[in-house]
């Protein structure tokens, strides 16, 4: 078993098909995934849109907060660059080979 940090598992999505979050505008995200004040995040702008996928994929407990906040092909295009504990990238390298090959590419 994959460890997001220590005692907690990491989830991940039966496919990449089925996450439909949003991948445009400002996105808030629930107190349980980013518990900052400032909770919204704006997709426009590469960075933010970067450190909201690290935190849902770190914080996630239920695979609807992955379908809610996160996009399929927006991840697999950022994969490379995103910033993951090494438990949640070989949990989701291991169920989704082909984030794998987006590493390599």
């Amino acid at each position: 078993m994959h460890l997001a940090r220590p005692h907690r598992p990491v989830v991940v999505a039966g496919t990449l098909s089925e996450l439909r979050g949003p991948t445009s505008g400002l996105v808030e995200l629930p107190l349980r995934l980013w518990w900052h004040p400032q909770r919204a995040f704006d997709l426009s702008q590469r960075t933010m849109l970067l450190w909201m996928y690290e935190n849902v994929l770190r914080e996630a407990i239920r695979a609807d907060e992955l379908r809610n906040h996160l996009d399929g092909p927006t991840l697999a295009r950022l994969w490379p660059e995103l910033n993951l504990p090494r438990g949640v990238r070989a949990a989701w390298e291991a169920r989704h080979p082909r984030l794998r090959t987006h590493v390599a590419a």
